[in-house]
């Protein structure tokens, strides 16, 4: 095999080691019900406790907490659930990111300044198929159709 065979050899036992994926950078902004100070520095505690967590930054006015890491956005929700506090994951995007900003459900009187509710695109439009009862109606072939064309 040779001293040359036996480096090749161990090279490919290196590079064939399976290597752990990195995870990803995520953002996750949670919407938590805050009244005081207090209640903002207990958010922040249980956050910045989640495994991966690189910042917790909390804003009390909007009752908004976002944390940022290498974090799974379900541990995140189910840690800020753990302090009995009402929490979702949160709701708002840019106005201009949705089709109709001014439809009934993306519209919130309470939402922060040029944001609205992320709803799924409204603008689809479906097919839905014509019932017969109407077609009957208005058909030259019944005598007793509406006649006033």
């Amino acid at each position: 095999m040779g001293v040359q065979g036996t480096l090749e050899y161990l090279s490919d036992l290196l590079k064939s080691t399976k290597k752990k994926k990195k995870k990803q950078t995520q953002t996750v902004a949670l919407k938590i019900r805050m009244d005081c100070e207090g209640c903002a520095r207990k958010v922040k505690h249980v956050l910045s406790g989640v495994k991966g967590a690189k910042s917790v930054d909390v804003d009390l006015k909007q009752q908004k907490a976002t944390v940022t890491g290498y974090v799974e956005p379900k541990k995140v929700l189910k840690a800020a659930q753990s302090t009995k506090k009402k929490v979702e994951l949160w709701p708002y995007v840019p106005y201009t990111m949705v089709a109709h900003p001014y439809v009934s459900q993306a519209y919130d009187k309470k939402a922060p300044p040029n944001m609205v509710r992320k709803v799924a695109d409204t603008g689809k439009v479906s097919e839905s198929i014509v019932d017969d009862s109407y077609t009957q109606m208005f058909s030259d072939e019944n005598p007793n159709a509406c006649y006033i064309m």
